[in-house]
């Protein structure tokens, strides 16, 4: 049994904030011709699929590549952080709706994250408890807030609630860094993403954010980016010059990285052993980022190989394939 713990989902349909508020910011979603097609700023953005919506599709493509379960999140630029938050809000209930809804016509097949208006916590955590309520296991957000890092102090409040709720967190890529300075060869997918986890993780780490909360559980899509390639570095900063880099946490980074989870969507198989010996068997899961191109094509082929070519006992495979993704949901093994 195998669970896939970074799987993005949309409704078919959903509100059109752009015409109710007079924002063209906001997301829309055009069906014509026949295509699907999400339009951001009155320019297109990106182009999806009948498998970003239709659940029984979705069961159905995964049960071809062996993967039982999915753990469901939405798109990022669906986050929204940039607006009004009850006006962002508006749009995070239709979607957190939509997840609780899959969630209870496939309960064998499904999990899934809320979203929440985060430029605006106190909000977060109403709709982080209603999310909760709704049966939702945890919460996906930003790699960063607008102009707040995750070790902001206006964000503390709300990481304690998801430690308190027992509330998973899932840390995405959003709103890459240096986009306007790197606009060819998708460079802000390929260079800006791994920079944008290790930023997050980095923040949550070296701001005592861990520190602080060690019952928080904490998921870093894209294998964590960067950060557990260049943890020499941060751990050697930390070590040279404390009086810069230690300022906020007494732990050594490569000690608190070991509070992490981490996906391996990694695409290299070189990649995932290095993130596995770093970091532990008991801290990697599947997670694909399906169903974009991006994401791993052959859903869990990647970790099964690893499986197969180190010879792991059954324990240390299903760890890898679903155990540890209980674990960071907060649900025991089965």
């Amino acid at each position: 049994m195998m669970i896939d713990t970074h799987a993005h989902i949309l409704p078919r349909d959903w509100p059109d904030l752009a015409t109710q508020f007079g924002d063209r910011r906001f997301p829309v979603i055009d069906h014509s011709d026949g295509r699907h097609r999400i339009f951001k700023d009155g320019k297109f953005f990106r182009e999806i699929w009948s498998n970003t919506w239709d659940p029984d599709l979705r069961i159905a493509e995964y049960a071809t590549f062996g993967v039982q379960q999915q753990v469901l999140s939405t798109v990022p630029v669906m986050f929204s952080y940039w607006a009004d938050a009850p006006r962002a809000l508006v749009l995070h209930r239709a979607l957190n709706e939509h997840m609780a809804e899959v969630c209870r016509t496939h309960p064998n097949h499904y999990f899934a994250l809320a979203t929440v208006p985060l430029q605006n916590p106190e909000i977060a955590v109403r709709e982080l408890e209603r999310a909760r309520d709704l049966g939702l296991h945890g919460v996906q957000i930003g790699s960063h807030i607008n102009e707040w890092n995750l070790d902001a102090p206006e964000l503390l409040e709300f990481f304690q609630a998801c430690a308190d709720l027992s509330m998973a967190v899932l840390v995405h890529p959003w709103d890459m860094m240096g986009q306007s300075s790197m606009p060819k060869y998708w460079l802000p997918w390929l260079v800006g993403m791994p920079a944008e986890q290790s930023r997050a993780a980095c923040a949550l780490i070296l701001g005592g954010v861990l520190e602080k909360l060690p019952a928080l559980r904490v998921l870093m899509a894209h294998g964590g980016g960067a950060f557990p390639y260049t943890i020499g570095r941060i751990e050697h900063g930390f070590q040279m010059r404390p009086d810069l880099v230690a300022t906020d946490s007494t732990l050594n980074p490569r000690d608190s990285m070991q509070q992490l989870y981490f996906d391996c969507c990694v695409h290299d198989a070189r990649a995932l052993s290095y993130l596995i010996d770093t970091v532990g068997v008991d801290r990697v899961m599947l997670g694909t980022d399906y169903p974009f191109p991006l994401g791993e094509q052959k859903p869990g082929n990647l970790l099964r190989n690893y499986i197969a070519a180190r010879g792991l006992s059954d324990d240390h495979a299903q760890r890898l394939a679903r155990r540890n993704a209980l674990a960071w949901l907060g649900l025991k093994p089965n």
